[in-house]
């Protein structure tokens, strides 16, 4: 008679429903995995039997990723639904918007979005461009502000390519335009350069998600948003404020003129 071990879920103890995640499932030996047959497809291990309200779902990475893999054995494999994820940038935003991932980060790879993640199988073993790697630069760019270090520092996150084209981004950046001067209704002079222009729209929006900003000031951002030179590139800066501000954009007074001028731009989701 064994012990249930304590990780497997119970269900007075961890609740009637919820998710057993299996992570890095093909990272085990075959010996391994195999002990998990009868727990995937007939949700038993000897006397313990899954919760009726649990589910369950394992993730791993693909053999061509040259991560730790074993090739998972076909009566493991047949017991699952397989789906494989992608990277998206506009999801990858959302996260970094809700996660303080620096701005500069952001508006980045809105300009370089292929940069999000460039992985080379081929390649010999190093710092290359991920999600999870961009995450490390933003922090690398609070750790080493005005130190010599930084763009070492985020070559070794990013990689040489990425990491010195982002150091570049970074330095042009510092000469964008006071946020305040916007958001109290100043006229400020937009940079032709695109990518900076993507900067002040990142920065502008993580500014949002962080103050708790007036009518009057969110309306000056609405006017802010007519005077970029392409049309499109006020169009972002609106949608990204909607992600943030919700249905409180939609009653502020700048917001119905904007809408009537930019409407062959906008894109209803009925889904929403």
């Amino acid at each position: 008679v064994w012990a249930v071990p304590s990780l497997l879920p119970d269900a007075e103890r961890h609740g009637p429903r919820g998710v057993l995640f299996l992570d890095e499932i093909n990272a085990a030996a075959p010996t391994v995995s195999a002990a998990a047959y009868q727990l995937i497809l007939d949700r038993k291990l000897g006397e313990y039997q899954l919760p009726l309200g649990w589910s369950l779902v394992a993730a791993g990475n693909r053999q061509g990723d040259r991560g730790v893999t074993y090739t998972m054995p076909a009566p493991l494999a047949n017991r699952f639904t397989h789906f494989e994820f992608d990277v998206h940038l506009d999801d990858w935003v959302e996260w970094a918007y809700a996660h303080n991932v620096d701005s500069r980060v952001v508006g980045y790879l809105r300009y370089r979005p292929e940069r999000l993640f460039e992985f080379e199988a081929s390649r010999s073993s190093g710092a290359f461009p991920s999600p999870r790697t961009w995450e490390f630069a933003s922090r690398v760019l609070t750790k080493f502000a005005g130190s010599k270090l930084l763009k070492d520092a985020l070559v070794g996150c990013v990689g040489d390519a990425a990491g010195a084209e982002f150091h570049a981004f970074v330095v042009n950046a510092a000469h964008l335009p006071e946020l305040d001067e916007i958001l109290e209704g100043r006229s400020v002079e937009i940079p032709n350069a695109l990518d900076l222009q993507y900067a002040i729209i990142s920065a502008l929006v993580s500014h949002v998600r962080r103050h708790e900003l007036s009518d009057k000031s969110l309306n000056c951002l609405l006017t802010f948003a007519e005077t970029f030179p392409a049309r499109e590139m006020g169009v972002l800066l609106v949608a990204d404020l909607y992600k943030t501000l919700g249905e409180r954009l939609l009653h502020l007074d700048a917001f119905t003129p904007w809408a009537a001028q930019h409407a062959d731009l906008l894109v209803y989701d009925s889904s929403q």
